[in-house]
């Protein structure tokens, strides 16, 4: 069973792309006051952040990818279902 993402145990969860874009809006809204204070600290957390950002981007893009391979393999309802199968394929 997952947790946040959608699945047929949680149909009202999310796709790994909208989590994945929420968490890296957090962590835009985390470090917006860091970036004013310019010890080597916080210069260093800043620039791990930023690293992260670039990589939760990059697994926006993959995730969007599958997303689309989805679509086009299983059609639009099962994808939106997070469902790796066809409509009509036993459970």
């Amino acid at each position: 069973m997952t947790n946040l993402l959608i699945s047929d145990d949680n149909p009202n969860g999310a796709k790994l792309e909208d989590v994945l874009r929420i968490l890296r809006k957090d962590i835009i809204a985390r470090c917006h006051l860091s970036v004013a204070v310019h010890d080597k600290d916080t210069e260093k957390v800043v620039a791990n952040n930023m690293r992260i950002l670039n990589l939760l981007t990059e697994c926006i893009d993959l995730a969007e990818s599958s997303t689309d391979i989805l679509v086009q393999a299983y059609g639009v309802e099962q994808a939106a279902k997070g469902i790796a199968r066809r409509p009509d394929d036993a459970a």
